[in-house]
């Protein structure tokens, strides 16, 4: 009897530390990227089952404002267990990176304005002006895994929520020869210039149809203008869901099937 215990112990001990290992901290390294004396915290995960001399896809996953910080830890909290989920890591096999946008930062530029009631904060997101400092140093930062030869340059991703949707819009607005496709989520950015990726970058938009912080609208305005534009594009809306539609996303049925089903031409 006391050595079926110990056996029990033992199996319950390795039970534990496997759980802990599944855990997207311990999945994901810790990694900085400096450039002029500026630094971009972020979290790497490899592909499972890693083979050198291949080469992956990439995913850039782009959190929201809740999540912004120094920690290089809180950008894991919504998508992290996601992504690092066994199944879907044996089914698709990548890097992924987490970048942390510090503090009163953004992803994308944006200039605060007032609706024409004066009552509401509205954004207007310009393409052409100077990208935020996350921003001009993530393409670079992106450039170097590139430059390693790891990754598979015809499958570059990136999506993102809330802020980290609206990241997802300027990068694939501005850089939109790098991406494969994108997946942005509850987001918002400027639909005029939709043109510049129209074409070249599939996208699968994202939002909750109840949405207070982020309107639904910004989404539905860019529907309206990618099919005008005869572009590849798809369109999830939940209805009566608020902010956090990611929740709904990250259960939402063939995401990354979607998602890897696209090359660069």
């Amino acid at each position: 009897m006391r050595y079926l215990k110990i056996v029990c112990c033992l199996l319950l001990s390795v039970f534990a530390i496997q759980t802990r290992a599944q855990t997207p901290d311990s999945v994901f390294s810790y990694e900085s990227y400096i450039r002029q004396g500026d630094t971009l915290r972020y979290r790497m995960m490899t592909p499972l089952h890693h083979d050198i001399q291949k080469k992956y896809p990439l995913i850039i996953f782009l959190h929201g404002a809740g999540e912004r910080g120094n920690d290089n830890k809180a950008q894991l909290k919504h998508g992290g267990k996601w992504l690092s989920n066994d199944s879907l890591r044996e089914a698709f096999p990548a890097y992924v990176i987490f970048p942390q946008c510090p503090v009163n930062e953004t992803w994308a530029p944006m200039k605060p304005k007032y609706d024409s009631t004066l009552k509401r904060m509205i954004f207007d997101f310009p393409i052409d002006g100077q990208p935020t400092k996350p921003t001009a140093l993530l393409k670079p930062l992106l450039d170097s895994l590139i430059a390693t030869g790891k990754i598979d340059t015809k499958r570059v991703y990136i999506g993102g929520l809330s802020l980290g949707g609206m990241g997802t819009f300027y990068m694939i607005t501005k850089y939109p020869q790098m991406f494969a496709a994108a997946f942005p989520i509850c987001g918002a950015g400027n639909v005029d210039a939709a043109v510049n990726f129209a074409k070249k970058v599939p996208v699968w938009i994202f939002h909750g149809g109840a949405d207070p912080v982020v309107p639904v609208i910004a989404s539905r305005l860019y529907v309206e203008k990618l099919k005008s534009l005869g572009a590849e594009y798809k369109y999830t809306e939940y209805e009566g869901v608020g902010h956090n539609s990611w929740d709904n996303v990250f259960v939402q049925p063939g995401v990354l099937e979607w998602l890897f089903s696209h090359k660069q031409k």
